[in-house]
């Protein structure tokens, strides 16, 4: 693509490829994979369109598209499609029957008699008073879904980074559709003045609120939640009267805060919960005997102690 090189050159991004050596050595037979490291931004601290913080190398596999369709500003369409960018690795468990082992499967049981209900007899309901419930039709919920017109409709652009990430919701990568040459002068102009773009999407039967923004080369949409369905701090009574620290209980706090900052890069995080799981299970299948070891609790101590402690561990460290 025209201007990619320079673009990518900016950016601080250096393409690094595996060898047919290094595929060799790890036992990888397929084709050759493209990492990108991203190296520290030397710009200009404060330069529209200029991402500061630090990513882990890129790893993701490409899937295939869940939605295509056309990113719409005024008159201009950008043909688009819509990939997955996230996944949940959490473990998911099935319930088993302790006897025989065999997995258990859900019926639809009725409260009042007890019978199990086909699924031709089921319908949805909306509780109106504890117990009492008001009958959906499926004609009747139709007439109010929102019908999906494969567009996402930009309605305004806006800085980035006035926008509050507390409603952020689902993150998509937005690649291009046989529309390369609009695709990269949109990525071009929204980095080159720092912009974001927002508007509306319709996902299977929902209509979103978007947030399409640069996001290391490319162009990713975020679903938003709704105004109504986050709660903000100031909803907590408590917490319009807290009391004022201590002079020296924040002085002791802003130096722990102070020894502990530093860069901040994700690949430094794991779900170690996941990775005693894997190895729990690679040890039973292996036979082998399961040892717990219980953490005891800590005990509580009070504000100021534990401020001099942890100073006092920090200093050996």
């Amino acid at each position: 693509m025209t201007g990619r090189k320079s673009e990518d050159s900016a950016s601080g991004e250096v393409v690094r490829k595996t060898t047919g050596k290094d595929r060799k050595s790890s036992g990888n037979a397929t084709p050759v994979t493209v990492v990108k490291e991203i190296l520290p931004d030397t710009s200009e601290e404060g330069s529209p369109g200029q991402d500061k913080r630090p990513f882990p190398l890129v790893t993701g596999k490409a899937g295939r598209p869940i939605w295509s369709g056309n990113l719409t500003i005024g008159l201009v369409n950008v043909p688009i499609k819509l990939h997955t960018m996230v996944r949940d690795r959490s473990f998911s468990f099935r319930l088993l029957h302790r006897e025989d082992g065999q997995p258990l499967r859900y019926e639809r049981v009725c409260t009042r008699d007890g019978n199990v209900i086909p699924w031709q007899d089921t319908v949805r309901g909306y509780e109106v008073r504890k117990g009492e419930y008001v009958v959906i039709e499926p004609e009747e919920l139709k007439a109010f879904l929102p019908e999906s017109d494969r567009k996402i409709r930009i309605e305004k652009f806006v800085y980035y980074l006035s926008l509050d990430p507390v409603y952020f919701e689902t993150p998509y990568i937005l690649t291009p559709d046989r529309s390369e040459e609009a695709y990269n002068l949109l990525v071009t102009a929204l980095q080159e003045l720092g912009r974001a773009a927002v508007g509306t999407i319709t996902l299977r039967t929902k209509e979103y609120p978007v947030v399409v923004h640069v996001y290391m080369g490319g162009l990713v949409l975020t679903t938003l939640r709704y105004a109504d369905e986050v709660t903000l701090p100031r909803a907590f009574g408590e917490l319009l009267d807290l009391p004022v620290p201590k002079d020296a209980e924040l002085a002791l706090a802003k130096r722990i805060i102070s020894d502990l900052s530093g860069d901040f890069t994700i690949g430094d995080y794991r779900d170690t919960y996941r990775d005693s799981v894997e190895a729990l299970v690679k040890k039973k299948i292996a036979g082998e005997k399961i040892v717990y070891e219980r953490p005891h609790p800590e005990e509580a101590k009070e504000l100021m102690d534990a401020l001099k402690e942890t100073i006092a561990v920090l200093a050996k460290k």
